[in-house]
């Protein structure tokens, strides 16, 4: 069975990246391997006092996230296609595709906004990252 990592940011273009790569597990028969990345300073804020650590707000982020995982593996898993998940805090690009070496996957599911120029400048693209520095093919889902 050919492991598929597809990385998840529960934002607005999620459905439609998971409606995408079910169909493709499906037409290959391969397994999705859920990760997503939390920030690794999910629990510092800065203010009056500089930076502050609260572990309460972190513990809960990553409670969610993890509840967020769970429920759209048994989403998959409804689907009839086999999924596993992994959270994990860092940096983005570095992990997802030591991830997919772990996994010894085959293919990678990425969504786009189709946006380009002056956002890439600023906020930067992880499915343009991924795409080029990727050692397996990377399928994107255009999502809106």
């Amino acid at each position: 069975m050919v492991n598929i990592i597809l990385p998840v940011d529960f934002g607005d273009s999620t459905e439609d990246l998971l409606k995408g790569a079910i169909k493709f597990a499906k037409e290959i028969k391969g397994k999705l391997c859920l990760i997503h990345v939390a920030p690794a300073d999910i629990g510092f804020a800065i203010g009056d006092m500089g930076f502050q650590y609260f572990p309460e707000v972190e513990h809960n982020e990553i409670k969610q996230e993890l509840l967020s995982l769970n429920n759209l593996q048994q989403r998959i898993l409804a689907e009839g296609v086999d999924c596993e998940h992994l959270l994990k805090q860092g940096i983005a690009g570095d992990i997802i595709l030591d991830f997919a070496k772990e996994k010894n996957a085959g293919y990678m599911v990425m969504g786009s906004h189709g946006r380009s120029g002056i956002y890439d400048v600023f906020i930067g693209s992880l499915t343009k990252e991924l795409t080029r520095r990727a050692t397996i093919p990377v399928l994107v889902i255009p999502v809106h």
